[in-house]
């Protein structure tokens, strides 16, 4: 029998500050929502000073059914240099991690393996930074991190800062394979796909898009990208 599709999406939130400049988190919660996921990775998740408290507040994410990966610093942040994930009922997390990138900006990606409804499977979260070179040299950094590790159908999902049609990170990147890109910023009127999902060979894309349904439209300057997932057989497996 066939599985069913595995959602993830990834979603800047731009700390929940929507283009009428009010934050409201109920609002982003709402798009969140819509997605329909099993797997969320958030980018500008925490406010931007110290002690980067969470814009997107913890109890109200878990009154609505979602699992906040523990990727948090002290001072109640909801992750990691503003990057998180949530997770629905039937995914659990294996191992979560950090992963330091270089960079005149500070930016770091998070890394969590999780155990499926289609298998093991690996999620790496980034928000890369605004200058190609560095949005190169911390892709090089995330790809030597993943060779440490025990090979796992892998994911990498979030704001990859790329104007352009996404040639230099396929070359950046040997693991995986970008999806075809849709535009996702500005929300108004979308016209740079910097918002991407990139997928190792023994995963399948069975469809993905924009999520353009209100209030997305306001609730960010950028709209969630979101992918439907099967995983590949394995070789010498029926």
């Amino acid at each position: 029998m066939t599985a069913a599709p595995f959602r993830i999406a990834t979603y800047n939130l731009q700390k929940c500050v929507g283009l009428d400049l009010r934050r409201r988190p109920d609002r982003s919660l709402r798009v969140i929502n819509a997605l329909q996921a099993d797997v969320v990775v958030l980018q500008e998740v925490d406010k931007r000073l110290a002690p980067r408290p969470a814009a997107l507040p913890h109890d109200m994410v878990e009154e609505e059914g979602w699992h906040i990966l523990p990727f948090g610093q002290p001072g109640g942040s909801l992750g990691w240099h503003g990057n998180a994930m949530l997770v629905r009922d039937g995914v659990q997390a294996i191992e979560t991690a950090h992963i330091e990138l270089p960079g005149l900006e500070p930016r770091g990606a998070i890394r969590a393996d999780l155990d499926t409804p289609i298998g093991a499977l690996r999620v790496i979260g980034l928000h890369l930074g605004l200058v190609r070179r560095y949005r190169l040299l911390q892709l090089g950094a995330i790809n030597r991190a993943l060779r440490q590790l025990p090979p796992m159908p892998t994911v990498f999902a979030g704001d990859f800062n790329e104007w352009g049609n996404g040639a230099a990170l396929d070359a950046a990147v040997k693991l995986v394979r970008f999806l075809p890109a849709a535009a996702s910023y500005p929300a108004p009127r979308p016209v740079a796909p910097l918002d991407r999902i990139a997928l190792s060979p023994d995963l399948l894309a069975l469809s993905s898009g924009v999520h353009r349904g209100r209030p997305a439209h306001i609730a960010s300057d950028h709209l969630p990208v979101w992918a439907d997932l099967a995983a590949l057989p394995q070789k010498g497996r029926e």
